[in-house]
């Protein structure tokens, strides 16, 4: 079977972590957040261009829950979302008893739309959440323009954040969310084991470093636990030096590994051109290409037809509106609709040989085919 996801974890990542559990000349081992979380910041920071620093997280769940937060969600507040994303990302909503205010995406890409996020706009909505869908970003200058409502005075802009968890090399020469979440969960371009980070506003970062372990300053003084008070209580959310060492093993190979996703996805446009009832997504060459998301009208079918030979697919996500925990009022969402129903991805990454994509083209090129010539019998 070819793999739909495939972790990715560097040759010198046993070592790293091997020195990371061996004791200093002191007898000392760090395994929670010590001296690696902070060269793990350091490089990721490095690796994305980011002039800001990054902060570590123990998962991109605990990233976009403290952009929340950040912002002041809480219970009863509006956010508009997408239901077209992992749970992870609106159970935050739910948990924090924030209202989920549905917004509409384009039924080509499935990221979320900025026209919709505009007539979904009140003075009530508190934050507007945006996920780069199988890694491709979404209109983030857009949506700046739609994301705002009148006061009666002055235009007042809601913030954004960017769920990121599919993109790992987010464009900075553009714009961006104002609060950016990145995964580097098992199956990510980067993994930690379990992981994430989040980039916040450059006034909030002090702030967000203090909540990220219980309010307190781990790099005042040795006694910290006791000797500091506590002015605004935390949460757990921080990276530990286990993680981000095989993160920093992972690293150095990242713009490889998104090289090779991105190459693939560019493969995959050209070889699929054409095929009857299939839909690609836009080519984009700065995208991550976490997943290569193509339409199909059957596409249950398609899906069988791959297993049958060989080769793994999946919708990968489910529709969130259709889950019982997330039953939000919606009106209309006919982009959704379309996207959900159709949407397939097919093996993408960096672990694909030659004859991998080859073989995975000509599958869907076979099933293509064979359901254009069922449609021209029955015509």
């Amino acid at each position: 079977m070819i793999d739909l996801f495939r972790p990715y974890v560097s040759p010198q990542a046993a070592e790293m972590v091997a020195t990371t559990l061996s004791p200093d000349s002191a007898g000392r081992v760090y395994l929670g957040e010590g001296p690696r979380v902070q060269e793990f910041e350091q490089h990721f920071a490095r690796l994305l261009g980011s002039s800001q620093p990054v902060l570590a997280m123990n998962s991109c769940t605990s990233a976009l829950d403290l952009a929340l937060h950040l912002i002041g969600v809480g219970r009863g507040d509006e956010v508009i979302t997408t239901p077209m994303t992992c749970t992870a990302t609106n159970g935050v909503l739910v948990n924090r008893g924030a209202k989920l205010v549905w917004a509409d995406v384009d039924p080509v890409t499935g990221l979320i739309s900025p026209d919709a996020v505009r007539a979904k706009m009140t003075g009530r909505t508190k934050a507007v959440v945006a996920v780069d869908w199988a890694g491709r970003s979404c209109d983030y200058r857009a949506l700046r323009q739609a994301a705002q409502y009148s006061n009666g005075t002055n235009m007042v802009r809601v913030p954004i954040i960017q769920d990121a968890a599919h993109n790992l090399l987010v464009d900075f020469t553009e714009c961006t969310g104002d609060y950016v979440a990145w995964s580097f969960q098992a199956i990510k371009h980067l993994t930690t084991g379990d992981g994430g980070a989040l980039l916040v506003p450059p006034h909030q970062y002090d702030r967000a470093r203090l909540l990220r372990w219980y309010g307190l300053d781990r790099t005042s003084s040795a006694d910290f636990r006791c000797a500091q008070s506590i002015t605004e209580a935390g949460f757990k959310y921080h990276m530990n030096d286990v993680a981000a060492s095989i993160g920093l093993a992972n690293l150095p190979e990242m713009p490889w590994v998104v090289a090779e996703h991105r190459n693939n996805a560019l493969w995959y446009t050209r070889a699929l051109a054409g095929a009857p009832g299939i839909i690609l997504p836009p080519a984009d060459p700065h995208g991550s290409w976490w997943l290569y998301t193509l339409l199909a009208d059957d596409r249950d079918a398609l899906i069988a037809h791959l297993a049958e030979r060989g080769v793994a697919a999946s919708p990968v996500h489910r529709r969130n509106d259709d889950h019982p925990a997330f039953h939000f009022p919606s009106g209309s969402l006919p982009g959704v609709d379309s996207f959900a129903s159709r949407e397939c991805a097919i093996p993408v990454g960096w672990w694909l040989s030659e004859r991998d994509r080859e073989h995975v083209a000509a599958a869907v090129w076979e099933f293509a085919s064979a359901q254009a010539s069922k449609e021209l019998v029955t015509a």
